[in-house]
This record gives C-alpha cells, sequence and structure tokens, in this order.
C-alpha cells in the first residue's frame, strides 16, 4: 500500500488534464507553447534562445524569507521565476502527516497561488495530495517526505514561443519553467524509500511583485 501511497501524486485525470490546459497553459504564450507541453518534448539544444528575464526594477524583493508560518512552507519573496518554482516544487514533494493535517497542508500550498483568479488553476496545485481519507492512512504510518531540487529551467517550447512573440509575456507575465530533483519517503518502523521527479509549473512574476504560482502542466518535459 505504502507504494501505492507514495506515487499518489502522479495520477491525472482527464478533466484535471483538460482544465490545466485551458486555464494554465493558454494563458503563457500562445497555442504553440500549449501544444508543446503535450507532446512533453524540451530538446534543450545549445543554440536555444537565452532564457526569458522577467523585467523587474530594483525595488523588488529577492530571495527574502516569506512572513507565512504556518506547517507548509511558505512563499518565498522572489522575483526570479526558475528561483521560484524550485522552491514551489521542493513545497509540492514536501509534506509530514505525522504534525499536519490534510487541511492544514492544503491551506499552506494555497498561500503560494496567485490573487489573479483568472489565470489561477489550484486544482492541478491542490491534486498533488492524497485525499483526507488517504492522508489519514498515510499519518498512521507517520509518513512524511522531503524535497531535494536539482535544477530547474525554461523548456524550449516556452523559449521558442516567447522569441517568435516577445510581447506576449507582458499580457499575464507567466512563465514555463520545469524542475526536476528527488524525493525522500520516509514512514513507521524505519521505512523509507527515495524517487526522481519532474514537473512543469506555470508562475507567475510581474514586474515589481513577488513570484506566484499559476498551475501544474499535465505532463513535463523530459
Amino acid at each position: 500500500m505504502l507504494k501505492r501511497l507514495n506515487r499518489y501524486s502522479l495520477r491525472w485525470s482527464p478533466n484535471r488534464r483538460v482544465a490545466v490546459i485551458g486555464i494554465g497553459l493558454l494563458c503563457l504564450l500562445a497555442l504553440a507553447t500549449a501544444t508543446a507541453f503535450l507532446t512533453g518534448h524540451d530538446d534543450r539544444p545549445a543554440s536555444a534562445t537565452p532564457a526569458p528575464s522577467p523585467a523587474h526594477s530594483s525595488a523588488a524583493p529577492t530571495g527574502q524569507p516569506s512572513s507565512w508560518s504556518g506547517p507548509v512552507a511558505g512563499p518565498p519573496r522572489i522575483a526570479d521565476p526558475v528561483e521560484f518554482a524550485k522552491a514551489a516544487a521542493k513545497m509540492l514533494w514536501s509534506y509530514d502527516t505525522r504534525t499536519t493535517s490534510q487541511a492544514q497542508h492544503l491551506t499552506g500550498m494555497r498561500a503560494w497561488m496567485t490573487k489573479e483568479d483568472e489565470y489561477g488553476d489550484w486544482a492541478s496545485v491542490a491534486a498533488q495530495i492524497p485525499d483526507p481519507v488517504l492522508w489519514s492512512r498515510m499519518a498512521d504510518q507517520e509518513q512524511h517526505a522531503t524535497a531535494t531540487i536539482a535544477e530547474g529551467h525554461y523548456p524550449a517550447a516556452f523559449k521558442q514561443a516567447l522569441a517568435e512573440d516577445p510581447a506576449a509575456i507582458t499580457k499575464a507575465y507567466i512563465y514555463a519553467v520545469t524542475v526536476t530533483g528527488k524525493q525522500t519517503i520516509t514512514w513507521a518502523k524505519g521505512g523509507s524509500g527515495a524517487e526522481d521527479h519532474s514537473v512543469t509549473l506555470a508562475v507567475q512574476c510581474r514586474p515589481s511583485t513577488d513570484c506566484s504560482l499559476v498551475a501544474i502542466a499535465p505532463r513535463v518535459a523530459p
């Protein structure tokens, strides 16, 4: 059963995929970007377009700790899309059922979301943790997890779409970032295991504003 619980976050329902595509990816840049995400390709050639940089002023806070306090790590005050996405992925892959209820965990995750409801897809983010019943079973096993982030990058499809239409990013300042890392899971009686993870996140980083989480893509780049 533990193996099934450990792999919970990798499941996607068809309806949720449609929601993420419709709300999250179509807000990134254009149909070409969304199509590229669905195919899941990220060739990252050496001659790829340089990574886009958000147009933030010097007044934008960078790397400062969040004022949020709670069982889930709060969103850092970061103006860089890649660094924020790496922090968000670490949050998504970390949990502790010994000290935190499912509802408390959801509340902590919600603090990372964009306040612009027309762009945010909370359902795709909330789906990363089990329902209350399964969470309770995990708590019975004292299951908890930590994450180590390896790297984050802009998918090639996103950079290509941005190069073709640089002004498109100014519509919502939403960036696609793929993050890879490892999740280490521990449970009662010394049980433990580790699994590599990869996820593509949509993050919003408007000028002079801290980044926030928008959505999770239904498929990730290799």
